[in-house]
């Protein structure tokens, strides 16, 4: 299996941050219900920067592109590249996978499991083309089964872009992962699975399945609404997730978003 091994940056814990569902343009002047989703990443990238030191990795959880462009992507490497640390792409559904792949060669940053510490991390790709909801092909149960088989005596922390379980908004049920009960039965055979990390529903949520924990994140742009039965874009700041991982297995995490933030969806504008 390839796999990276990042030193990490001290001996008792790691520190990632999660940048998700960006949403970039190649038109620089593109908007998202009216966000200027450019900014709004530079503005997110600038708290990290702010609030974070020695970061190990940054993890990007899909929808990085709103319109799939070559562009787009290379919209975001230049936006976060002050960021000091190793990265991690997956697509989402707004991505288009051969142009990310594309805008990747020459670099890891779709190397999908990567040894940090005392952790392992398993990037999955649950997009599926052309449509919104997700799935786990066979290979990427596969590849999860086999990292976790390979590496018992390390925590595990699994990061895929759809949600695997109800989140409470009755619009999203139907464009979450369409086979969660295939991921969770992977993951029940191996106590040391920590927590499952992903994007796509543009809110914090923080929960407990069994000995797991159950983690979702601020967008970099727009966010939504909880508990909405349509869709709703929220009027909350951008924002990112921290999570810090110790050797002994426990894992500390916090949202953070951008300060003096003033925003209110235009849905004339569209763009979701």
């Amino acid at each position: 299996m390839s796999r990276a091994s990042i030193s990490p940056s001290a001996d008792s814990s790691v520190l990632l941050v999660q940048l998700t569902d960006s949403h970039l343009f190649a038109d620089s002047s593109g908007r998202l219900l009216g966000m200027d989703t450019a900014d709004s990443l530079r503005r997110v990238v600038e708290q990290v920067l702010k609030e974070q030191s020695a970061i190990d990795l940054i993890l990007a959880t899909g929808d990085l592109s709103q319109d799939g462009s070559s562009a787009s992507y290379a919209r975001f490497v230049d936006l976060s590249a002050s960021i000091d640390a190793p990265a991690r792409w997956i697509p989402g559904n707004h991505d288009d996978i051969p142009t990310m792949q594309a805008a990747c060669v020459g670099t890891d940053l779709l190397e999908p499991v990567v040894d940090l510490g005392s952790w392992r991390i398993t990037l999955l790709d649950s997009s599926i083309p052309g449509a919104v909801p997700g799935y786990l092909q066979e290979a990427q149960l596969v590849l999860l089964e086999r990292a976790l088989s390979e590496a018992p005596d390390r925590h595990h922390l699994i990061c895929l872009h759809h949600h695997p379980v109800d989140i409470g908004c009755q619009w999203m049920a139907p464009i979450g992962l369409r086979n969660p009960e295939a991921l969770f039965a992977v993951l029940e055979r191996f106590p040391q699975v920590r927590a499952v990390l992903w994007g796509h529903v543009h809110q914090s949520i923080d929960e407990q399945r069994g000995s797991v924990r159950l983690l979702a994140s601020p967008s970099t742009c727009v966010q939504f609404t909880p508990g909405s039965e349509d869709f709703q874009a929220d009027s909350a700041a951008p924002g990112y997730r921290w999570l810090r991982l110790h050797d002994d297995g426990q894992l500390e995490t916090g949202v953070s978003r951008v300060d003096d933030f003033v925003f209110t969806p235009d849905y004339r504008v569209g763009g979701y």
